[in-house]
């Protein structure tokens, strides 16, 4: 008889042991955070190195075309989205430093301070295509 009453009742979790799960889920996840940031912050980079491509193969058309480089992204026709700061999605501002008609320096600006630490990431390509990191983040 008592077997049968045992069958008959509701099975599910206890608030106490539903509220003991989500303590230990979040634990677990405030111990990974810390080693899960440089990975964020190098994933948040990768969209200043397509943008910085984006301006390198833009500018080099241009290039053959005029036979100089453009101190304009609108005359390459590069097209900034809107910034993080001003509701949009980009993390980067993108600008070109300089432009003649044999060299050419591009710079994407970080917007957001990723980690915190009060320097704001800063990548450049040039003519040649290299895109390197001026200031880390």
């Amino acid at each position: 008889m008592k077997l049968k009453l045992y069958l008959n009742r509701d099975s599910g979790f206890s608030m106490v042991e539903l509220m003991v799960v989500l303590v230990i889920i979040g634990i677990l996840v405030l111990l990974a955070l810390p080693r899960l940031e440089p990975m964020v912050t190098k994933a948040k980079e990768t969209e200043a190195k397509l943008m910085l491509k984006q301006v390198y193969t833009l500018e080099k058309s241009y290039k053959y075309e005029h036979d100089v480089y453009s101190a304009s992204l609108a005359d390459i026709g590069f097209e900034q989205d809107s910034l993080v700061t001003q509701g949009g999605r980009a993390r980067y501002k993108i600008s070109i430093v300089s432009a003649d008609a044999n060299t050419f320096l591009a710079e994407a600006t970080a917007v957001v301070d990723f980690n915190g630490n009060g320097r704001f990431n800063v990548w450049t390509v040039d003519q040649t295509g290299d895109i390197v990191q001026k200031v880390p983040d």
